[in-house]
């Protein structure tokens, strides 16, 4: 059996400023350095045979929070990295309301509407998580795996685990940052244990 532990990066400097990261990149933040630390304490016990992350900077960081001392390479896969927002990236959620209404409103409502003028669509999107979950299963045949992402990656993951259309795309579980979803493959059955779990950071408040 093949167990997934998903997490999306700690708290960033333009999550704090409501910015959108997307390909783009912005440090930790100390609270996003302590959550990532948190969950490494919280999967200590695991035995992890291989760790994936996303190339930005902001997964690589929480990976290497996460493992802590454990000795164990990271892989840097292209496909785990987040949609691409195209012209959106680096802009304030209120920017983008204001000059982008109905695209804006698209994307977090009716993303089955959703049409960028540039950057990646939620379909393109979805073509890269089953390409890389295609290849995880061929890597992997079993065992543990830490895979470090990002927010609209993991929702995307979760609708094509669940089978769900693309209008139910952000139904379920807040995707917090240092969230944990753990998902449990074996032959061909799909079994999702937890969805954006938080209980290791406490009473922590989340901007």
């Amino acid at each position: 059996m093949l167990t997934l532990y998903i997490t999306r990066h700690g708290e960033t400097v333009w999550n704090t400023e409501k910015k959108l990261q997307g390909w783009k990149d912005s440090e930790l933040t100390e609270d996003g350095k302590r959550n990532a630390r948190l969950l490494g304490e919280r999967l200590k016990d695991t035995d992890f045979t291989a760790v994936y992350s996303s190339p930005s900077q902001r997964t690589l960081a929480t990976a290497e929070f996460i493992l802590g001392e454990k000795e164990i390479a990271i892989f840097q896969d292209e496909n785990l990295r987040e949609i691409n927002m195209g012209d959106w990236e680096g802009q304030t959620h209120d920017f983008l309301k204001e000059t982008y209404p109905q695209a804006y409103q698209a994307f977090w409502n009716t993303p089955h509407l959703y049409m960028p003028d540039s950057g990646e669509s939620f379909e393109q999107l979805g073509s890269r998580v089953v390409y890389f979950l295609e290849r995880l299963k061929r890597e992997q045949a079993d065992g543990n795996v830490l895979i470090v992402t990002h927010t609209v990656f993991i929702k995307a993951l979760l609708l094509h685990m669940k089978k769900l259309q693309l209008e139910s795309f952000w139904e379920g579980a807040y995707i917090h940052d240092t969230c944990l979803t753990v998902i449990e493959l074996s032959d061909n059955q799909i079994n999702i244990l937890l969805e954006g779990d938080v209980s290791h950071l406490g009473e922590v408040t989340f901007h």
